[in-house]
């Protein structure tokens, strides 16, 4: 043979027999499996954990209904939300100090490493100290993390969610007094619900009611605004805010809107004595459309000078000290005393 045949081990005596085939064995694999089914059927989709879900939900909102019991029943209750919330930090030695001084809420002092002391840092260990809340010592570069980059100036104070009460937790039978809420519509100012909730305990209020979207939540802002009335009076948040209204008049509550065009005048309220909702819109664009039209009253704040409009916390304390005053003027079964 020429070339490197010659050479020892070049060809090979006995190589591989040649490879059998399958004679059918693999022929399902190759078959189709049909068409790949939604994923709502597929089992551990979560798709299908969505949908399994809302079908209870379904199931059980069939059972109750919407259907109240007229007035003098009870409003329907609903769950809580607080699962959607999150804490808050409030960043910065000012604003810390003033957080602590007024009782908010906390649950973690942060002070960032060889933080340099001033009078502001004593006020603020001392006062974490007092009220038992932990103190931890990070680096400036967590601290820049955990304020999401503000000015920390090397404290930060972690404020937990606010635990939101349901609107039927407004109907309490055994609170003192006439039954009086605030409910907002639209506003977004967190110093407006912290005046609120001041002007509802100082006039003898049950509550205050603010949706989920579009409104304010209670946050450190509103809690500081409230001077400390937001330990004592709840805040209920409703899903949907004219629903609520409409469980609140099935309970046996009128609701009374504040509007710049209401049909009538503030004191010549005739509902003052009555279990009342006051709903007070948003500065400019006043009360929603659904809100007013849900309403057994709309009435207006009288001012003789050339003021278009009340911020909703300043709007919210004039009338609650009228609805106050015609009470404490008009006892129980509506007969004025004479003189």
């Amino acid at each position: 043979m020429a070339g490197n045949s010659q050479r020892r081990g070049a060809i090979r005596k006995g190589g591989k027999k040649p490879t059998a085939g399958s004679g059918g064995q693999g022929r399902q694999a190759l078959e189709g499996r049909g068409p790949t089914p939604k994923a709502a059927d597929r089992e551990g989709h979560p798709a299908q954990r969505r949908a399994r879900a809302g079908a209870a939900a379904g199931t059980g909102r069939g059972g109750a209904g919407r259907s109240g019991t007229g007035r003098g029943g009870s409003a329907p209750r609903r769950t809580r939300s607080d699962s959607k919330a999150s804490s808050e930090m409030v960043a910065g030695r000012n604003s810390v100090v003033e957080a602590l001084r007024a009782e908010i809420p906390a649950t973690t002092l942060y002070l960032a490493s060889r933080i340099d002391t001033d009078d502001r840092v004593r006020e603020a260990l001392t006062i974490a100290a007092r009220r038992g809340i932990p103190l931890l010592e990070c680096p400036r570069g967590e601290l820049d993390r955990l304020t999401d980059g503000a000015v920390h100036q090397g404290l930060a104070l972690q404020v937990p969610p606010y635990a939101y009460a349901a609107p039927a937790d407004l109907l309490d039978p055994q609170a003192p007094g006439v039954p009086l809420v605030v409910a907002l519509d639209g506003v977004t100012d967190p110093r407006n619900l912290g005046a609120v909730v001041r002007s509802v305990a100082a006039f003898g209020g049950h509550g205050v009611l603010v949706p989920e979207r579009r409104s304010v939540g209670m946050t450190a802002g509103a809690w500081k605004s409230s001077a400390g009335a937001a330990a004592r009076v709840p805040v209920a948040r409703a899903t949907n805010l004219t629903r609520a209204l409409e469980g609140f008049q099935k309970a046996g509550f009128f609701v009374v809107g504040l509007d710049a065009e209401g049909d009538v005048e503030l004191p010549e309220l005739d509902l003052a004595g009555e279990p009342l909702v006051l709903v007070v819109g948003s500065e400019g664009k006043g009360l929603s459309r659904l809100v007013r039209e849900t309403c057994d009253r709309v009435v207006s704040i009288p001012m003789a000078g050339p003021v278009e409009s009340l911020n909703a916390g300043v709007a919210a304390s004039v009338a609650l000290y009228e609805i106050a005053r015609q009470r404490a003027a008009v006892p129980i079964g509506g007969i004025r005393p004479p003189g």
